[in-house]
C-alpha cells in the first residue's frame, strides 16, 4: 500500500521535471498519517528538496500535489504546515484492495521481492548431547519462520542444521552413556563431576534399550568399547533431535555433519588456504588466525600445541562451504552467547576472498518460563533442564510457536505457561486464532440464512462499507503485504505476530459493535466479504509463523 502511494509520489515527480531542477532527488519517505484529518498517508519530500532548490518547500509540495491530484486512486490532496503534503485516497480504492485480497486467497502477501535469490538459513544448530531445550525451540521457531517468510518473498530457500558430532563434548557424552550403562549392569564406576548426568543419560544408557536397538546383550560387557558408544548415542540423540523438530513443525534440507568436513578434507583444505594467503602464524607450537586483521578485538587459535583442532577451525571450513555453494546471503541464528563468534567468522569469510556482508547474524535471546508470572524452577537434580518437549506437550505447538515470535529475537522474553494455555483475550495466540475461528462460525450462521460470500467482490459493493471501523480494518488488511515484506527484508518474523494481534484487536471490537446478517441484504454481503478478507489475511500469516487456523475453537 505504502509503495503504491511512493509510485504516485514518484510519478508526480519524473512529471515536474524541469520545474524541480534537483537532479538527484532525495529517497520518497511515506507515512501513514497518525490522525484521520491529515488524510491515509503523508509525504515531507517537499521539506527535503527545499534546501537542494532553494525554494519554499510549500512552493514544491504545491506543484506536486497538482500532479498527484491528477492520479485516479486520490480523493485529495493537498499541503500542510511547512510543506507537509497530505494524501486521502478514494473509498473505492479500498474497496479494490478487499476485492485483491479475496481474488488472491492464500497468495496474499506473496511477493517476488527477493527474484529467486539463494538464501541459507542455518538454525538450531544444537550440540548433540542432550534434548533441545527451550532457548532452542526459540531459535527454532525463529530460523522456520523466517524460512517461509522468505520464501513467500520470493526467495529460494535452504534451511541447514549443522551437527557438532565431532570433538570433546561429544566424547564425553559417549563415555557418559557408558559409565552409566556399566553401571545399571551392576558394574561400580567413577562418574567424573564434569560428565552429563541428566535423567536422559540413563535412558540412553538402558541395557534393554541397548539390546532391543541391536547394539549388543546387556551381558556381554566385553562388547562394553567407547566407540560402539559413541556411534549409539550420537544416531540416539540426533534422532530425539529431528523428532522433536518435526513435532514443532521444523524440517530442514540439509543436515551438515562436522564430522563430514573433517573426513572430507574441508577443514584441513580451509586452515591451508588461510595459511597460503599469509592469514596464519605460530607461536608456542599453536597455529594462529589472524583475525585482529579484520577488526576482531584479539586473533584466535585454530590448531593448539598438542594438535587438537579448535572449533574454530571446522567453523571457517563449514562457512567456506557454504559460501562456495552460491548463496548470496548466508543467515545464522544463534544463541545470545556466541555474539563473540560473529567476527571470527566474518574474518574468516574476509580472509578467504569472500564479501562478508553476505553474513548476516539474527541473536536469540533467552527465554524465562514463568507460571502465573513467577519463575518456573528447574530440576533440583543435577543436569536437569526445562525442554522443548515438555512445554510443547503442556501448552501445544502453536502456542508454542506464537509465543517465541511475539518478541524481537534479541529481546528477552518471559513465556507464561499458564498464560499460554488459557483460552483468554490476554493470550495472544488464542485471541489472534479466535478471530479467524469466529469467522467461519460467522460465515456458518450466514449460510443458514441463505448468504453465502461470493469467490469475487461484485462490482461496486463495497460502498456499503463506510463505518470508520470498518475503514480503519481494511486499510490494516491492506499492511499486510508491507509488513510480510519488512519482514523478510529485515529479517525481522515478529512484526507478522504484531501485525495479527492488531488484526484481531480491530476485528473482535468490530464485530461486537456491528451485526454482520442484517436486513439490508448489501450491507451483509459487503461484510461478509469482509470478514472473509480478515480470515483469509490472518490464516495468511498464521501459515507464516508455523502456527495453525483453526475454524472452531
Amino acid at each position: 500500500m505504502r509503495l503504491k502511494v511512493h509510485e504516485m509520489v514518484g510519478r508526480a515527480l519524473v512529471a515536474l521535471d524541469g520545474v524541480i531542477k534537483t537532479a538527484h532527488k532525495p529517497d520518497i519517505v511515506i507515512e501513514k498519517s497518525k490522525k484521520e484529518e491529515f488524510g491515509d498517508f503523508a509525504t515531507n519530500i517537499a521539506m527535503s528538496l527545499g534546501p537542494l532548490e532553494k525554494r519554499p518547500p510549500r512552493e514544491i509540495a504545491e506543484a506536486i500535489v497538482q500532479k498527484l491530484r491528477q492520479e485516479s486512486d486520490v480523493a485529495k490532496c493537498e499541503v500542510a504546515g511547512p510543506g507537509f503534503i497530505n494524501i486521502f485516497l478514494h473509498r473505492s480504492y479500498w474497496g479494490n484492495v478487499l476485492a485483491d485480497i479475496i481474488a488472491k486467497g492464500g497468495d496474499f502477501g506473496a511477493s517476488n521481492i527477493g527474484n529467486g535469490k539463494k538464501v541459507n538459513v542455518e538454525f538450531v544448530s544444537a550440540n548433540p548431547t542432550g534434548p533441545l531445550h527451550v532457548g532452542h525451540g526459540r531459535g527454532a521457531a525463529v530460523g522456520d519462520a523466517l524460512a517461509r517468510i522468505l520464501e513467500f518473498a520470493g526467495y529460494a530457500v535452504t534451511r541447514e542444521f549443522y551437527v557438532n558430532d565431532r570433538g570433546k563434548q561429544i566424547k564425553m557424552l559417549g563415555e557418559s552413556v557408558r559409565l552409566r550403562y556399566k553401571e545399571l549392569i551392576g558394574e561400580k564406576v567413577e562418574f567424573p563431576q564434569d560428565f552429563y548426568k541428566g535423567e536422559y543419560i540413563k535412558e540412553l544408557a538402558d541395557p534393554e534399550r541397548l539390546a532391543a536397538l541391536g547394539y549388543f546383550s546387556s551381558v556381554l560387557t566385553e562388547h562394553n568399547l567407547p566407540e560402539v558408544f559413541l556411534q549409539y548415542v550420537s544416531e540416539q540423540m540426533l534422532a530425539m533431535i529431528r523428532q522433536d523438530l518435526l513435532d514443532f513443525r521444523v524440517s530442514f534440507n540439509v543436515w551438515q555433519s562436522e564430522k563430514a568436513l573433517f573426513d572430507d578434507g574441508k577443514v584441513m583444505d580451509a586452515l591451508a588456504a588461510l595459511t597460503a594467503e599469509g592469514r596464519t602464524f605460530t607461536e608456542e607450537g599453536a597455529l594462529w588466525f589472524k583475525t585482529t586483521a579484520f577488526g576482531d578485538d584479539k586473533d584466535r587459535v585454530l590448531r593448539k600445541a598438542d594438535g587438537e583442532l579448535t572449533y574454530l577451525s571446522s567453523d571457517v571450513a563449514y562457512h567456506k562451504d557454504k559460501a562456495k555453494r552460491g548463496f548470496d546471503t548466508l543467515i545464522n541464528v544463534w544463541g545470545a552467547d556466541h555474539h563473540g563468534y560473529e567476527a571470527r567468522v566474518r574474518a574468516a569469510l574476509k580472509a578467504l576472498g569472500y564479501d562478508d556482508a553476505i553474513l548476516k547474524v539474527i541473536f536469540i535471546q533467552l527465554v524465562a518460563l514463568l507460571r502465573n508470572g513467577a519463575p518456573v524452577p528447574m530440576g533440583k537434580r543435577e543436569g536437569e533442564f526445562v525442554t522443548l518437549r515438555q512445554v510443547m506437550d503442556e501448552v501445544g505447538v502453536d502456542a508454542c510457536r506464537f509465543f517465541f515470535l511475539m518478541r524481537k529475537s534479541d529481546a528477552h522474553l518471559d513465556f507464561d505457561l499458564e498464560l499460554a494455555k488459557s483460552q483468554a483475550p490476554e493470550n495472544p495466540v488464542y485471541y489472534v486464532q479466535y478471530c479467524h475461528a469466529r469467522i467461519h462460525s460467522i460465515l456458518e450462521f450466514a449460510a443458514t440464512k441463505g448468504f453465502v460470500p461470493p469467490d469475487d467482490a461484485p462490482s461496486g459493493i463495497f460502498e456499503k462499507l463506510v463505518g470508520k471501523d470498518e475503514i480503519a480494518l481494511i486499510k490494516h488488511l491492506a499492511m499486510f503485504e508491507e509488513v510480510v515484506e519488512k519482514a523478510a527484508l529485515t529479517f525481522s518474523p515478529h512484526l507478522v505476530a504484531f501485525y495479527l494481534m492488531e488484526l484481531a484487536g480491530m476485528f473482535h471490537p468490530y464485530y461486537n459493535r456491528n451485526r454482520v446478517v442484517t436486513d439490508d441484504e448489501d450491507l451483509t454481503k459487503a461484510r461478509l466479504l469482509l470478514c472473509k478478507a480478515t480470515a483469509t489475511v490472518a490464516a495468511n500469516g498464521l501459515k507464516l509463523l508455523g502456527v495453525s487456523a483453526p475454524v472452531k475453537m
